[in-house]
Protein backbone atom coordinates (compact mmCIF):
# COMPACT_ATOMS: atom_id res chain seq x y z
CA UNK A 1 0.00 0.00 0.00
CA UNK A 2 1.16 3.45 -0.89
CA UNK A 3 1.94 6.19 1.95
CA UNK A 4 -0.23 9.10 1.66
CA UNK A 5 2.96 10.88 0.65
CA UNK A 6 3.78 8.93 -3.02
CA UNK A 7 0.06 8.96 -4.20
CA UNK A 8 -0.16 9.84 -8.34
CA UNK A 9 -3.36 11.30 -10.08
CA UNK A 10 -5.91 9.31 -10.11
CA UNK A 11 -5.86 8.26 -6.15
CA UNK A 12 -9.65 8.87 -4.36
CA UNK A 13 -9.22 9.71 -0.52
CA UNK A 14 -11.31 10.72 1.94
CA UNK A 15 -11.16 13.86 4.11
CA UNK A 16 -12.65 13.86 7.16
CA UNK A 17 -14.52 17.70 6.18
CA UNK A 18 -14.49 17.49 2.81
CA UNK A 19 -15.62 13.77 2.02
CA UNK A 20 -13.94 11.90 -0.66
CA UNK A 21 -12.08 13.29 -3.31
CA UNK A 22 -9.51 12.52 -6.08
CA UNK A 23 -6.47 13.51 -6.49
CA UNK A 24 -5.67 15.39 -9.53
CA UNK A 25 -2.16 16.78 -9.83
CA UNK A 26 0.85 16.00 -7.86
CA UNK A 27 4.07 18.65 -7.48
CA UNK A 28 7.14 18.04 -4.95
CA UNK A 29 4.78 19.40 -1.72
CA UNK A 30 1.50 19.42 -2.38
CA UNK A 31 -1.84 17.09 -3.90
CA UNK A 32 -4.70 19.41 -5.59
CA UNK A 33 -7.76 17.08 -4.81
CA UNK A 34 -11.08 17.75 -6.68
CA UNK A 35 -14.10 17.03 -3.71
CA UNK A 36 -17.10 15.42 -5.34
CA UNK A 37 -18.97 17.31 -2.65
CA UNK A 38 -18.25 20.85 -2.58
CA UNK A 39 -17.44 20.11 -6.21
CA UNK A 40 -13.99 22.31 -5.23
CA UNK A 41 -10.60 22.00 -5.78
CA UNK A 42 -8.32 21.75 -3.12
CA UNK A 43 -4.20 22.11 -2.20
CA UNK A 44 -3.14 19.73 0.59
CA UNK A 45 0.57 19.18 1.83
CA UNK A 46 1.54 15.53 0.79
CA UNK A 47 2.25 14.93 4.50
CA UNK A 48 -0.55 16.49 5.84
CA UNK A 49 -2.08 12.86 7.94
CA UNK A 50 -5.64 13.61 7.97
CA UNK A 51 -7.21 11.56 5.61
CA UNK A 52 -7.87 7.77 4.78
CA UNK A 53 -6.90 6.35 1.50
CA UNK A 54 -9.81 4.57 -0.59
CA UNK A 55 -7.94 4.23 -3.82
CA UNK A 56 -4.28 4.64 -4.25
CA UNK A 57 -2.70 4.50 -7.55
CA UNK A 58 1.36 5.14 -7.93
CA UNK A 59 3.18 6.79 -9.78
CA UNK A 60 4.64 4.65 -12.76
CA UNK A 61 7.34 6.74 -13.61
CA UNK A 62 9.58 8.58 -11.17
CA UNK A 63 8.35 12.05 -9.36
CA UNK A 64 9.92 14.87 -11.27
CA UNK A 65 11.28 17.91 -8.52
CA UNK A 66 12.18 21.23 -9.69
CA UNK A 67 15.23 20.51 -8.90
CA UNK A 68 15.38 17.72 -11.26
CA UNK A 69 13.83 20.28 -13.79
CA UNK A 70 16.64 22.98 -12.72
CA UNK A 71 19.45 20.29 -13.71
CA UNK A 72 18.08 19.08 -16.82
CA UNK A 73 18.34 22.92 -17.72
CA UNK A 74 21.38 23.53 -16.51
CA UNK A 75 22.92 20.63 -18.45
CA UNK A 76 21.50 21.11 -21.62
CA UNK A 77 22.38 25.19 -21.70
CA UNK A 78 26.01 23.58 -21.02
CA UNK A 79 25.88 20.84 -23.73
CA UNK A 80 24.27 24.14 -26.09
CA UNK A 81 26.91 26.90 -24.67
CA UNK A 82 30.06 24.42 -26.03
CA UNK A 83 28.79 24.37 -29.71
CA UNK A 84 28.53 28.32 -29.40
CA UNK A 85 31.33 29.35 -27.15
CA UNK A 86 29.95 32.73 -25.62
CA UNK A 87 31.95 35.64 -27.34
CA UNK A 88 33.03 38.53 -25.46
CA UNK A 89 32.38 42.34 -26.58
CA UNK A 90 35.04 44.71 -26.70
CA UNK A 91 35.03 46.78 -23.02
CA UNK A 92 34.59 49.90 -24.14
CA UNK A 93 31.11 49.47 -25.84
CA UNK A 94 29.88 47.80 -22.59
CA UNK A 95 26.90 49.16 -21.47
CA UNK A 96 27.03 51.92 -24.36
CA UNK A 97 23.76 51.81 -27.05
CA UNK A 98 23.68 52.03 -30.52
CA UNK A 99 21.19 55.22 -31.26
CA UNK A 100 19.58 54.71 -35.10
CA UNK A 101 18.75 58.21 -35.99
CA UNK A 102 16.04 58.88 -39.00
CA UNK A 103 16.92 61.89 -41.19
CA UNK A 104 13.31 62.89 -41.14
CA UNK A 105 12.95 64.78 -37.64
CA UNK A 106 9.42 63.81 -37.41
CA UNK A 107 10.09 60.01 -37.45
CA UNK A 108 11.37 58.44 -33.41
CA UNK A 109 14.79 57.42 -33.13
CA UNK A 110 15.55 54.13 -32.37
CA UNK A 111 17.80 52.89 -29.37
CA UNK A 112 18.83 49.69 -28.59
CA UNK A 113 21.23 48.36 -26.17
CA UNK A 114 25.03 47.21 -27.32
CA UNK A 115 24.49 43.83 -25.89
CA UNK A 116 21.79 43.09 -27.38
CA UNK A 117 22.62 44.37 -30.87
CA UNK A 118 26.08 42.61 -30.21
CA UNK A 119 24.14 39.33 -29.51
CA UNK A 120 22.25 39.63 -32.89
CA UNK A 121 25.36 39.99 -34.70
CA UNK A 122 27.43 36.92 -33.00
CA UNK A 123 24.30 34.77 -33.49
CA UNK A 124 24.26 36.13 -37.54
CA UNK A 125 27.96 34.55 -37.73
CA UNK A 126 27.39 31.05 -35.85
CA UNK A 127 24.22 30.68 -37.97
CA UNK A 128 26.61 31.39 -41.19
CA UNK A 129 28.56 28.66 -39.91
CA UNK A 130 26.03 26.08 -39.20
CA UNK A 131 24.81 26.99 -42.66
CA UNK A 132 28.41 26.70 -44.41
CA UNK A 133 28.41 22.83 -42.17
CA UNK A 134 25.32 21.90 -43.84
CA UNK A 135 26.79 23.02 -47.77
CA UNK A 136 30.18 20.60 -47.00
CA UNK A 137 28.26 18.09 -45.98
CA UNK A 138 25.14 18.01 -48.06
CA UNK A 139 25.06 14.94 -49.92
CA UNK A 140 23.07 16.15 -53.41
CA UNK A 141 25.60 18.95 -53.73
CA UNK A 142 29.02 18.91 -55.71
CA UNK A 143 32.07 20.28 -55.32
CA UNK A 144 31.40 22.98 -58.33
CA UNK A 145 28.33 23.73 -56.31
CA UNK A 146 29.57 24.20 -52.84
CA UNK A 147 32.43 26.18 -53.87
CA UNK A 148 29.73 28.49 -55.49
CA UNK A 149 27.59 28.59 -52.36
CA UNK A 150 30.82 29.37 -50.04
CA UNK A 151 31.70 32.30 -51.91
CA UNK A 152 28.87 33.83 -51.14
CA UNK A 153 28.80 32.67 -47.23
CA UNK A 154 32.91 34.57 -47.49
CA UNK A 155 30.91 37.66 -49.30
CA UNK A 156 28.27 37.52 -46.36
CA UNK A 157 31.55 37.30 -43.75
CA UNK A 158 33.24 40.42 -45.50
CA UNK A 159 30.29 42.49 -45.35
CA UNK A 160 30.00 41.69 -41.88
CA UNK A 161 33.66 42.97 -41.42
CA UNK A 162 32.57 46.23 -40.55
CA UNK A 163 31.40 44.97 -37.15
CA UNK A 164 35.21 43.35 -36.14
CA UNK A 165 35.39 46.91 -34.03
CA UNK A 166 32.92 45.18 -31.61
CA UNK A 167 34.99 42.40 -30.88
CA UNK A 168 37.36 42.46 -27.81
CA UNK A 169 39.75 39.43 -29.74
CA UNK A 170 40.65 39.81 -33.48
CA UNK A 171 40.25 35.84 -33.13
CA UNK A 172 36.33 36.05 -32.74
CA UNK A 173 36.31 38.45 -35.78
CA UNK A 174 34.71 38.41 -39.11
CA UNK A 175 37.06 37.76 -42.05
CA UNK A 176 36.32 37.51 -45.65
CA UNK A 177 38.26 36.33 -48.67
CA UNK A 178 40.84 39.53 -47.97
CA UNK A 179 42.07 37.13 -45.03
Amino acid sequence: MASASELAPGSKLSHPKFGTGMILSVDETYYKIYFYSTEEVKTLARDYEGFTIEDAKVPDFPMLTMKDVEKAIREALLQTSERAPIVPLGGKWMGGNVVFEPNDKNLQTKEIPMETFFHKIVMVREKLRVLEQNINNHPKLDDEDRVHLQQYITRCYGSLTTFNVLFAYKEDQFKGSGS
